[in-house]
């Protein structure tokens, strides 16, 4: 059980410098912005939903985990 605590802090301060590095550098590059993602403006608000965002990032996650049980 050691090494599980000591495993998760670890990704814990992976996963809390990485998100400060695409919080600082503004992003992923375009993605979160692909063409097919649904932006509907009315007025004052916004309306984002990033459909093929979410598709690319599921089939590259499919496969990573697809090559890691490999």
């Amino acid at each position: 059980m050691n090494d599980l605590g000591k495993l998760l802090f670890i990704l814990g301060i992976v996963l809390v410098v990485l998100g400060a590095v695409i919080w600082k550098t503004g992003g992923l590059g375009g993605l979160g912005r692909l063409p097919g993602d649904i932006t509907v403006q009315k007025g004052h608000s916004t309306f984002y939903f990033p459909i093929v965002t979410c598709l690319l990032l599921s089939a590259a996650l499919t496969l990573l985990a697809w090559l890691f049980r490999r």
